[in-house]
């Protein structure tokens, strides 16, 4: 195994313990957080479950409002509580908590109201037995506290019968009260079970933690000293075989080192030495390539001035020929038969060589595009009657798509117009005057793609390689300039053009331009 592998084994093992370690560490401090707001939860239903029964038996003893108060406030409160814990603890126990909090709520207002009608009915029964006021007043005190012997009180003295609304009030509230302390108990008891089964839970979950960082934490320092260990045996071992390489490349031994078969970082070192020395050789061959480059790149500055400069020579000579034979051939009744057809030769061959010379100047002028936004689809329709005009195209089907509707670019248009002139021009001589002619525009982001296809006879693959040079030519009378001129135009407008091509299927010539060029627009 190499280095680094055992390295990255050593780092991704430690760090799997530590991810461990601290994915387990922070679900316990989840845990224990969650279980400490359940203890805290639990401590305060506990305590305000012992206030609700302090109250209700003050109330039972003294009979006293403000006590009532002070039991509704309680429940009101529990009720909160648990309210506001079902949607995060949801066990048994608080539901029946809540259950049983709710019953006791149910009977304690039933008792509320037994005390108000019992008050009421003694209020009446009083006036009538005035001589046992004091006995009245013992009534109204210890009647929650025993609610029979008071009504068997009330039936002896005041003879009562057992049907007497008193009577059957106190009766009830016998009933209600010991069903009322008996759930009061059982709130008590299940908020205690609660609090109790909280610290038990909050005891475990630390206790499993402090377990879990003690078994973990010796295992990580194990792992990472043997980890240790076995890295640097084996970083001493190879770092020796280095040495010794070097040493040798010291002393002139250039010579290529063998690969050991285990791919180790030494290995990866000798085979990096290896492929130097390759590299330092196709590096000269790039260097002499390139050098070969730059001597074509001034050949063709030198030939790009000398055409120049003898394109401007010819013109004046040229022009005059012209227009000579021009106005001659205007005039056939001053000329014989024979003097006309050398006329007609004169004529066709200056317009020949008017022509050439128009492609050296255009090649060796090469002036900077004047950009303007151009709807790229009028434009190639516009350059391919330019084409018709000139050309036979009555037996060509050409067709243009697009993916949008309309696109606009910043181009020259003129020279836009020449690039797809030239275009069409090469595909009706490769179809010979017959076949489909294709353009398709793409607008993807930031960039239009533009695609020429023809159904022609196409390009070798050794020609497509040099159809860019200027003056390379396969025609008989072509310049080698059309493409050329293209292929600069379309530099200067900062984008980029290739040609794919099959013999005998046809060609596709792919034109990518941005929608914003990086000079500023001239108009």
């Amino acid at each position: 195994m190499s280095l680094k592998k055992k390295i990255i084994l050593g780092f991704l093992t430690s760090s799997v313990i530590i991810a461990v370690l601290v994915v387990f560490g922070f679900i316990s401090f989840i845990e224990i957080r969650k279980e400490i707001r359940y203890l805290e939860l639990s401590d305060n239903l506990r305590g305000k479950s012992l206030q609700l029964r302090r109250h209700e038996k003050n109330f039972f003893l003294y009979g006293e409002l403000e006590e009532v108060e002070n039991v509704h406030t309680y429940l009101r409160d529990l009720k909160t509580l648990m309210e506001q814990s079902r949607r995060t603890y949801k066990n048994d126990e608080l539901a029946a908590l809540e259950k049983k909090t709710v019953e006791y709520e149910q009977k304690f207002f039933r008792i509320e109201k037994i005390f108000t009608e019992v008050r009421a009915e003694l209020d009446q029964i009083e006036p009538l037995n005035s001589k046992y006021a004091v006995l009245f007043r013992l009534v109204e005190s210890t009647f929650l506290e025993r609610p029979l012997v008071n009504a068997e009180l009330l039936q002896k003295t005041f003879s009562l019968r057992e049907g007497d609304p008193v009577i059957q009030c106190l009766q009830e509230l016998h009933i209600l009260t010991a069903a009322l302390r008996k759930d009061g108990e059982e709130v008590l008891t299940i908020s205690r079970e609660l609090d109790k089964s909280a610290r038990e839970n909050a005891e475990r979950f630390i206790s499993l933690s402090q377990t879990t960082a003690l078994i973990l934490l010796p295992l990580f320092f194990g792992i990472g000293l043997l980890a240790l260990f076995v890295i640097s045996h084996g970083i001493v071992k190879r770092l020796k075989i280095l040495s010794d390489a070097i040493e040798r490349t010291g002393k002139g031994d250039f010579s290529m080192l063998s690969v050991p078969e285990k791919q180790d970082e030494v290995g990866v070192l000798i085979g990096a030495f290896n492929r130097m020395e390759t590299d330092l050789v196709a590096r000269d061959r790039e260097l002499t390539k390139k050098n070969e480059e730059l001597h074509q790149s001034r050949k063709l500055a030198s030939i790009g001035t000398l055409a120049s400069g003898v394109a401007h020579e010819l013109n004046n000579p040229l022009n005059n020929i012209y227009t000579t034979a021009q106005r001659l051939i205007k005039k056939p009744g001053e000329c014989p038969p024979s003097v006309m057809k050398g006329l007609d030769d004169i004529f066709s061959q200056a317009m020949r060589v008017k022509k050439i010379v128009g492609d050296l100047l255009e090649f060796a002028r090469g002036r900077d595009p004047q950009l303007r936004e151009t709807e790229l689809r009028a434009l190639v329709a516009k350059a391919y009657q330019f084409v018709g005009a000139s050309s036979d195209t009555g037996n060509i089907q050409f067709s243009i798509e697009s993916n949008v509707d309309s696109v606009s670019i910043p181009v020259d248009t003129e020279q836009m117009e020449q690039v797809f002139i030239n275009l069409f021009n090469n595909a009706v001589e490769a179809m010979s005057g017959r076949g489909n002619i294709n353009v398709e525009i793409e607008s993807s982001g930031d960039l239009v793609k533009i695609l020429v296809t023809d159904t022609g006879q196409g390009i070798s693959r050794e020609n497509a390689e040099k159809i860019f040079e200027p003056f390379f030519t396969t025609k008989d009378k072509g310049t080698g300039l059309g493409l050329a001129i293209v292929f600069n135009i379309i530099q200067k407008h900062n984008g980029h053009i290739n040609v794919q091509s099959e013999e005998r299927k046809g060609t596709t010539f792919t034109i990518t331009l941005p929608y914003r060029q990086t000079g500023p627009e001239k108009h």
